[in-house]
């Protein structure tokens, strides 16, 4: 289930700090509620169907999208790379040249292996869960495929 969005100081409402399972059908309802946010959702759908073909179990999302900001800029996803045929996934998603101008393109979002390092700290699945504006604890959705 997906919480209420709390404020922490950032410009947008966030979610409460955690991991949440959510169902995909959820998520949409929830966040996929204007034209934009639509389209943002269809790239985001298209990405993971990708993943679940090449053996994905597990995908997060976090971003602007899953805020309350009234346009948001993209999502954000990372995904298990547990028992995943690299083989069989769009090579898109291994494509992280020129900020990854191709999963934008083609997905509306970005998709990182949620256990590669974002920063010289954190992996991707950690990263995800600290808010950028305030440095503070923030939630992500976790999505069984």
């Amino acid at each position: 289930m997906i919480p209420e969005l709390v404020n922490i100081g950032s410009p947008w409402k966030v979610l409460p700090p955690g991991i949440y399972v959510a169902m995909l059908e959820e998520i949409k309802v929830r966040f996929a509620n204007t034209n934009y946010r639509k389209n943002l959702y269809s790239g985001f759908d298209r990405g993971i169907n990708s993943l679940r073909e090449s053996g994905c179990k597990t995908v997060y999302i976090d971003g602007s999208f899953t805020t309350d900001k009234p346009v948001p800029g993209d999502y954000d996803a990372c995904w298990d790379t547990s028992g995943v045929d690299t083989t069989l996934l769009d090579p898109v998603l291994l494509d992280f040249n020129d900020n990854r101008l191709e999963q934008k393109r083609k997905y509306f979002g970005e998709f990182f292996p949620a256990n590669f390092l974002a920063n010289s700290f954190f992996t991707f699945l950690d990263f995800f869960q600290i808010d950028k504006y305030t440095g503070r604890q923030k939630g992500i959705l976790r999505i069984n495929l």
